[in-house]
């Protein structure tokens, strides 16, 4: 019996306790986290309306209210038992980070007290040398700070055995450049806000003083035994399946979709959300995938940073609870291969101050004039800045994913629905110049029901689609932080934003009256992003073909894609509304080369060490088998008598060259490999990026068809890394 089949008698639901009354989620929500309301308790009134004037219109605290506010959140941590503060922030490995300091200080010789300062709250020196900075500061450069952002409430993770409070914060060098993922989306929250105010003054709205961008990310995974998931070294080393023959049943009859739920997965689910709801995360909607035990949580909108740090806690969340239901979660962007990957659908939109959705067409004729202007600014942001959406969702796991028949192609378009369409066409034509009362848009229908926000159905094959009310960025990857992606669209829409206030201001200039300015502007536009906008499917070859014909990029190379980052132009947009620097551009695009390069090289070392070790030595043993086989069926024809049909032993003798054949394909492109990495050494990141893209991968896509087939023939005794059969398909 092989080591994957012992283990598949291991494989059991974790014995819980029944929960008989389950709490109310409103009794608990958010009780970990120091929010507004429970500041408001700790601190003096004069100190929270300073808070609140930080907040909302950046007038920073004093000295003593930041002390206040920090012994504050010191006595409340205190009370719900934590021991340790640590600022925690977002580098730019796309993960978390954290130091923990206790909140001790020495009084007196062998005496202790609690203490917690506005200076310690308000900044940190982690050290932190050793995360990518891109070439921004050296290694032996240690100094990195961390900042308090107010914007995200601190927070108290538990463990078994104690409890942490968490701050929220930036991370900078020692010069002010953005070493994180959270500071470049603050700046273009603060940048979209500009620009939006401004364009709602131009509609008369002049008590508006803030606007935000909302998000609500889709988070898709696949659970895995934990027991399955130790046996495959690809999945410890690389977060997906470097090999693996397809299962006879995957997602054709598609009966996991929206399937009931199984109780093991249930319990799962139930003490993520419980947990996330004491963090005040809003977790609203979970269900099952396409793909066999592929899951997925999905929140309600929020204040895009506060939604970026919700959804890093919720993956971290998701890893520690699996692992206490003895599953793993798997967020890689393409686990398993034939089936499905796992994107993280970005739902995006804008609110101002007074919590009016922005992309909401509404009740009256000056309301939906100002909805197509701000949904034109959003198509010219796409229109001339799809590069840098599409750099935005750039890494290894998403080559693997996009343009597979669940993810968007990596060609950027817009889907608006028929109606919107139909009204941009009439507009730019110049049959429609003004709004009707009666319905939202009057097109000379009498039928013509009004326009709201459920009057299209959603395109899934669009990356950008207009799904009601919000815009929903289907390309960005499972693993992803949000915060860069969310970025882009804050900037690449403010710019827009301004565009069209400054092209009607100058419309207006030259004696149009202002509806009559409005519609040009929205006619010019219209006309200026047609190409862009694609109401068929993504997936079909035919999109393709009209894709090139428009001259739109189809970019499937994240090194090529990076690109965009480096672009004088793109340098340009980002410093104008001071969300990036050159110097941060330019660090990020090679830190992401070189995380590209590293991942690769995981990869292929990893499937070099599995050929060898695992997949070699159980062909080695069939091809014996089979050997042995032939050798006696001739021996018997020799010494007994015993004549098989020719064919039959013809048939026997061309398996065993057929896997003869098969391991050293194997061996060959596997040499092959390692040569390729050796002389990848001599070449610089970006030259070794396009080299891994177009020889490294495709090697290794061979590498492995030869190891599934003979993962298909080779004894199931003999076979001891887990199939696709059972890790997808478990109890």
């Amino acid at each position: 019996m092989s080591i994957r089949q012992k283990i598949l008698f291991k494989i059991k639901s974790t014995d819980l306790p029944k929960a008989d009354h389950p709490k109310k989620v409103s009794s608990y929500f958010g009780e970990n986290t120091f929010g507004v309301a429970t500041m408001r308790k700790y601190i003096s009134k004069k100190t929270f309306e300073a808070f609140e004037r930080w907040i909302s219109e950046g007038v920073t605290i004093s000295k003593e209210q930041a002390n206040d506010i920090a012994d504050a959140m010191k006595e409340w941590a205190i009370q719900k038992g934590a021991t340790y503060y640590t600022h925690w922030f977002q580098p730019m490995t796309g993960l978390t980070a954290e130091k923990h300091d206790s909140f001790i200080s020495m009084e007196g010789q062998g005496r202790v007290i609690e203490k917690f300062s506005g200076n310690k709250l308000i900044q940190g020196e982690p050290d932190a040398s050793s995360f990518p900075s891109g070439g921004i500061r050296a290694t032996f450069e240690a100094r990195g700070y961390t900042a308090w952002d107010p914007s995200s409430p601190a927070f108290i993770i538990e463990s078994k055995l104690g409890k942490t409070l968490c701050i929220p914060t930036i991370f900078i060098s020692y010069n002010g450049e953005a070493l994180d993922k959270k500071l470049p989306l603050i700046r273009s929250d603060e940048a979209l806000s500009r620009s939006a105010v401004n364009i709602l003054k131009i509609f008369g709205h002049k008590n508006i003083k803030k606007v935000i961008s909302t998000c609500g990310a889709e988070q898709e995974y696949f659970l895995i035994d934990k027991n399955y998931y130790n046996l495959r070294q690809d999945l410890l080393m690389t977060g997906r399946t470097l090999v693996g023959a397809p299962s006879p049943k995957g997602q054709q009859l598609e009966d996991q979709y929206f399937g009931t739920i199984k109780e093991r997965v249930a319990n799962f689910m139930y003490e993520v959300a419980e947990e996330a709801y004491r963090l005040g995360i809003p977790v609203m909607t979970r269900h099952n995938e396409v793909a066999p035990h592929q899951y997925e949580f999905a929140p309600i909108f929020e204040e895009s940073n506060l939604a970026a740090d919700h959804n890093q806690l919720l993956m971290d969340i998701m890893k520690k609870v699996a692992l206490r239901h003895n599953f793993v979660v798997l967020l890689h962007e393409k686990p398993f291969a034939g089936i499905n990957g796992s994107g993280k659908h970005l739902n995006w939109s804008l609110a101002d101050d007074h919590g009016c959705n922005l992309l909401n067409p509404g009740e009256t004729p000056e309301d939906n004039l100002q909805f197509l202007a701000i949904l034109a600014a959003v198509l010219r942001g796409v229109y001339l800045h799809a590069d840098l959406l599409r750099a935005s969702v750039a890494m290894a796991g998403n080559e693997h994913r996009l343009g597979a028949n669940e993810a968007p192609p990596a060609i950027i378009s817009v889907f608006l629905g028929d109606q919107l369409n139909t009204i941009l066409e009439m507009i730019e034509k110049g049959s429609k110049h003004k709004i009707s009362k009666r319905d939202i848009i009057d097109l000379g229908v009498t039928r013509l029901p009004k326009f709201n926000k459920d009057s299209t159905d959603r395109n899934r094959t669009s990356p950008f689609a207009f799904t009601g009310s919000k815009f929903e960025f289907r390309a960005v990857g499972s693993s992803q932080n949000i915060s860069t992606p969310i970025a882009v669209i804050n900037t690449i829409i403010a710019d827009s934003l301004d565009h069209v206030a400054d092209e009607i201001k100058k419309a207006s200039a030259r004696g149009k009256d202002f509806n009559t300015a409005v519609m040009q502007v929205i006619a010019k536009i219209a006309k200026e992003t047609k190409y862009i906008r694609f109401e068929g499917n993504n997936y079909s070859p035919e999109w393709l073909k009209e894709a090139r014909r428009r001259g739109l990029p189809n970019i499937a190379s994240t090194a090529e894609a990076l690109k965009a980052l480096t672009k004088k132009e793109n340098i340009d947009l980002f410093e104008k509304y001071k969300v990036f620097s050159k110097e941060e551009l330019l660090a990020r695009y090679h830190i992401w080369i070189h995380t590209y390069n590293l991942i690769l090289e995981i990869e292929a070392n990893t499937m070099n060490e599995m050929v060898n070790a695992s997949i070699l030595p159980a062909g080695y043993k069939y091809q014996k088998l089979l050997s042995e086989n032939v050798t006696g069926l001739v021996n018997l024809k020799k010494t007994a008598g015993i004549n098989p049909e020719a064919a039959a032993l013809k048939d026997q003798e061309a398996h065993l060259c057929d896997i003869i054949a098969k391991i050293y394909y194997v061996r060959r492109n596997v040499k092959e490999m390692i040569g390729l990495l050796e002389e990848a050494k001599r070449l610089n990141g970006e030259d070794r990026a396009k080299m891994y893209f177009e020889d490294l991968k495709p090697l290794m896509e061979h590498i492995r068809k030869h190891v599934d087939a003979l993962e298909c023939v080779v004894s199931d005794e003999d076979w001891d890394l887990p199939k696709y059969r059972e890790m997808l398909f478990i109890n």
